[in-house]
């Protein structure tokens, strides 16, 4: 009879460390949170610097009148920093610092699946900022530049110059801009446009890089919040 009692209380000391072998959901909560934490004020500062970027597209060297002229480049004007790299990402990075500090619970689920939501936008304003940008560095800026046409002569004309130079094969584009800062002083006006407008459009592309590959984990982390919900504790 004792050894019974004894074999029976091997068997309730085998079974308690059990539920240990088991805490990944509230693991797994504690990490959704904190990483929401981390993703939403990281994503409002790149979303700042991408609008403030791409306002500063609108003004070269600080000055408006190019921009009341008409004299910007049109991928400047279509300011992608500003609603694909900016209000997008500010919209979806407001509402997943929020949630980050959310307890568990049904309305946390539902705030999770509408950051992956968010997300998703936010992704796709980056994406957009990302491609027109790409394509605004390498036409170019608009610029006041002298221009050699048939029947013209040496004539100052406002216009792409490097885009132009690309037109002549991929000889000319060795000659020109990215690849030869001698090139820039083709542009007369706005003053420093060519490393104005490469700076800005620069760092709009690493902004929107960054952007969505926050994006792309807030939306894992989201999915991971809606199955698992959050932990109570911090």
């Amino acid at each position: 009879m004792g050894s019974g009692w004894g074999n029976l209380g091997a068997l309730r000391g085998q079974t308690q460390p059990f539920p240990l072998l088991l805490p990944c959901p509230r693991r797994t909560a504690m990490c959704v949170g904190k990483c929401s934490r981390i993703v939403g004020p990281c994503l409002l500062v790149l979303g700042t610097l991408s609008t403030a970027a791409s306002i500063l597209l609108l003004f070269p060297g600080g000055a408006s009148k190019y921009l009341l002229e008409g004299h910007i480049s049109g991928h400047a004007r279509a300011v992608p920093g500003l609603w694909g790299g900016g209000i997008a990402v500010l919209l979806a990075a407001t509402h997943v610092t929020a949630l980050g500090w959310q307890r568990s619970g049904c309305s946390a689920r539902r705030s999770a699946l509408l950051s992956v939501l968010l997300s998703k936008l936010a992704l796709l304003g980056a994406a957009a900022c990302f491609v027109l940008c790409g394509v605004g560095l390498t036409n170019g800026p608009l610029c006041l530049y002298n221009s050699s046409e048939p029947g013209l002569g040496h004539a100052a004309r406002w216009g792409y110059p490097f885009l132009d130079a690309l037109d002549q094969g991929p000889d000319a584009r060795a000659e020109n801009y990215l690849y030869n800062r001698r090139a820039w002083s083709i542009c007369l006006e706005p003053e420093g446009i060519v490393p104005w407008h490469i700076v800005l459009f620069s760092l709009l592309l690493l902004i929107s890089v960054a952007e969505m590959v926050l994006a792309l984990l807030q939306i894992l982390n989201g999915c991971l919040g809606c199955l698992c919900g959050f932990c109570d504790g911090k």
